[in-house]
């Protein structure tokens, strides 16, 4: 009798199914007045326990309007087509709820909801076999037919992941780039920490599909930076000539409250969309036969209408598509023609493949043959990674789009889809294009990445930005940078104006974490070498008029230096500020940020996080939430819960 796994049906709506394409997402109606439509408003709430639910998908069937909630559990769909109309509440952990309500123009309608827990957990979902016996021992390479349920004790166990019917060593290719976490250094013999800022947020959307999927991520899948820098931070705004402000803070690391935490924010220039400069875009598609699955070519025809809703009569699009060949589908067309635009992406179709670097040398022609002088040139791809015809090697890509770049064409990278996803690959190529990498799990991803923050992913406001930051040995033993470990550089890049390093786009935040261990604080592991034959003398006086003499008389603990330029400058700017000491209570800001850099500790199985739990991590990510206007860091809450309850730590990742 043919072994089966029970309930896997069930194990979809146990974890929350992706949203598909009955939902797209948008902020507000375009236009206004009278024909505009209605505004349904409400609440989520848990009907058990009458609790607040922040971060619940919300949205129309079969339109284009969809929201989270707030920390409060308020939501609001402004655009509604008067009528009756079906209103769906989604969240992983509760069973899928909708309602009808009746909608006119210019009115607004209080819809609430009461959402139940889902009746069983993933972890009671099980295997039968004959006799009502144990599962069998399978390992990942083994060829054997069978049905499998979204449980992380079955994927331990070897099984493959919901709907795929065989167990192939050769179905999951996904690849990451090997990550060793940054170890503990002291200033009296490391002094600099240098490092390229990281504007990337895919990391966190590709945890999110995994453990929505009742998966824990590899370890090299979880790069924290990223994970962090996914959520905005209410810092200032630029105040003088440079592009972005700066802002440092200190406070008791929570998972060892005898270290201190260093949060140093930049916040970029924040602008009006209808004031960005015109944008030449060329949407470079993969239609090859990997993109097949309804998460990959179907959510990127989806994901692309957003942003073509948003452009204005001054932009250009054009669409290039490879598969067994590259091939243009639409000259650039001016952004008046949307409908010429939307009609070409809905006529794209996947099968061959994939012969990436012909299509990206294409992109690049068209972009070249378009160019708007001072405009936003950009060539945006779309995979799931799977280069493997034609001249693809990475070397040759990276000669190419360095080349671009230098030309002033940048490349942003989206990636799509599950089990061949060459994050490792597509990571490279944003970061020698000067453009940034997001992967897109679900069209309110799309929303986020390409409508809620597209000043950010279209406009570049500094180029090559660099952090240095110098420890002051007689306020600190040892220190350590939590993330960034693809980042960083060799102290002598900091002045060098050759280094390439990261871009900062309009409204972008980018934060980044130290854990230091204060003098007098019991000391860490920094590795044993021998003493230094060679020493500083501590009483000589200082060598530069603002300097100090190495620390002794001064109260600050670190130095921040940041280098930048101008996105069509040659030589950097240097802006300098230091950290006095005199640790207080941690903002909402830095409160939300360790939460997330200690869940990300977790899935990596980090030893720097102590005793800390994952109870410890929701209870101070909920302490942290505040306004969260958009919801994601309620959704961020529910994830830690979702891991918890999964018992997803439990399972190795190795």
């Amino acid at each position: 009798m043919r072994r089966k796994v029970l309930l896997a049906a069930l194990g979809a709506v146990l974890i929350g199914a992706p949203i598909t394409s009955a939902a797209v997402f948008r902020d507000e109606p375009r236009g206004g007045g009278a024909g505009a439509g209605g505004r349904i408003e409400g609440r989520v709430r848990e009907a058990e326990t009458g609790r607040q639910i922040g971060g619940a998908q919300v949205f129309v069937a079969g339109t284009v309007i969809g929201t989270l909630t707030d920390a409060r559990g308020r939501y609001a769909l402004d655009g509604v087509a008067s009528g009756r109309v079906t209103v769906s509440v989604r969240l992983i952990g509760y069973a899928e709820t909708s309602r009808e309500v009746e909608v006119r123009d210019g009115e607004t309608v209080t819809l609430d909801f009461a959402i139940e827990r889902t009746a069983l957990p993933l972890q009671d979902i099980v295997v039968t076999g004959e006799e009502g016996g144990p599962p069998p021992a399978v390992t990942p390479s083994a060829s054997r037919e069978v049905s499998v349920s979204a449980s992380p004790r079955l994927r331990a166990a070897g099984y493959a992941s919901a709907g795929v019917s065989r167990l192939d060593p050769d179905f999951n290719t996904e690849s990451y780039a090997l990550i060793e976490e940054n170890g503990w250094k002291a200033p009296a013999r490391d002094p600099l920490s240098t490092f390229s800022i990281d504007v990337d947020r895919a990391s966190y959307s590709n945890v999110r599909r995994f453990i929505t999927s009742g998966e824990r991520p590899p370890i090299d899948a979880v790069r924290i930076e990223e994970m962090i820098n996914y959520f905005p931070y209410d810092y200032p705004d630029a105040d003088g000539e440079d592009p972005f402000g700066i802002t440092t803070e200190l406070a008791p690391a929570p998972w060892n409250e005898a270290h201190h935490l260093v949060r140093i924010g930049i916040q970029g220039k924040r602008v009006d969309l209808a004031s960005l400069p015109p944008s030449n875009l060329v949407f470079l598609l993969d239609v090859s036969g990997s993109m097949q699955s309804p998460d990959k070519l179907p959510l990127v025809k989806r994901s692309l209408r957003l942003l073509v809703d948003e452009l204005r009569p001054e932009d250009r699009v054009a669409i290039v598509v490879y598969a067994g060949a590259a091939g243009l589908v639409l000259e650039s067309t001016p952004g008046r023609h949307r409908e010429r635009i939307l009609d070409a992406i809905e006529r794209l179709e996947a099968g061959g493949s994939t012969a990436g670097g012909a299509g990206i040398r294409l992109a690049y022609e068209v972009a070249a043959r378009n160019r708007i002088e001072g405009g936003n040139n950009r060539v945006i791809l779309a995979t799931d990674g799977d280069f493997n015809v034609g001249a693809s090697s990475d070397a040759e890509m990276t000669r190419l789009i360095e080349e671009k770049r230098a030309q002033g064409t940048f490349l942003s990278v989206l990636g799509f889809g599950t089990g061949n996803l060459k994050d490792s690959k597509m990571e490279a190529l944003a970061d020698h294009g000067n453009g940034n990498y997001a992967y897109l799990d679900n069209l309110l991803e799309a929303r986020k990445t390409l409508v809620t923050e597209m000043g950010g992913t279209l406009l570049t406001i500094a180029k090559d930005v660099k952090i240095q930051v110098e420890f002051n040995p007689a306020r600190v033993q040892a220190y350590r940078l939590i993330g960034y470990e693809n980042r960083l550089l060799a102290a002598e890049d900091f002045n060098d104006d050759r280094k390439d390093a990261g871009e900062l786009g309009a409204g972008t935040s980018v934060t980044a974490l130290y854990e230091i261990v204060p003098v007098g604080a019991p000391p860490v592991d920094i590795g044993a070498v021998d003493d230094l034959r060679y020493r500083r003398p501590s009483g000589l006086a200082p060598d530069r008029e603002a300097g100090v003499s190495f620390g002794e008389a001064s109260d600050e603990l670190l130095f921040v230096k940041l280098r930048y330029k101008t996105p069509d400058g040659d030589r950097s700017r240097l802006i300098e500020r230091p950290l006095h000491e005199g640790a207080g209570r941690a903002s909402d800001d830095l409160r939300f940020a360790a939460a997330v850099a200690a869940f990300g500790m977790l899935l990596r199985d980090s030893e720097q996080c102590g005793e800390f739990t994952l109870d410890d991590v929701m209870r101070l990510a909920r302490s942290g939430v505040g306004e969260d206007g958009h919801g994601y860091r309620s959704e961020f809450v529910r994830l830690v819960e979702t891991t918890r309850v999964q018992g997803l730590l439990e399972v190795a990742t190795r």
